[in-house]
């Protein structure tokens, strides 16, 4: 019902900036999405929750990130948006797109995000 496709991974040396980009299809509903987030998963680690926005727009953060990831959306065109500042090496990790809709979770494929020291 739900398609993510995630965009803007690349390789930036630490102190650079990325901006993810997170865009849901759906099909045959007028519903909107309910909340999304962003998550990550590095090599051999867990994967945890980077940010998330609701339907009415209230934010949350992981404290690694709080005051250097900025995340937002845009209705009009059901896209999430992920602004990363001052990057660190240890924010490198696949970032996933992940959406909540009709009471189902559902997810993009991922974007590779690498921080060069």
């Amino acid at each position: 019902q739900v398609q993510l496709v995630e965009s803007g991974g690349g390789l930036v040396q630490a102190g650079g900036s990325l901006k993810l980009s997170c865009a849901a299809s759906i099909s045959r509903s007028k519903r909107s999405i309910d909340a999304m987030g962003w998550y990550r998963q590095a090599p051999g680690k867990q994967r945890e929750v980077v940010a998330t926005i609701t339907s009415s727009g209230s934010t949350a953060y992981a404290d690694s990130v709080k005051g250097r990831f900025t995340i937002s959306k845009d209705n009009a065109k059901n896209t999430v948006y992920l602004q990363m500042n001052s990057l660190k090496p240890e924010d490198s990790a696949v970032y996933y797109c992940n959406a909540l809709w009709a009471a189902s979770y559902y997810w993009g494929q991922g974007t590779q995000v690498t921080v060069s020291s």
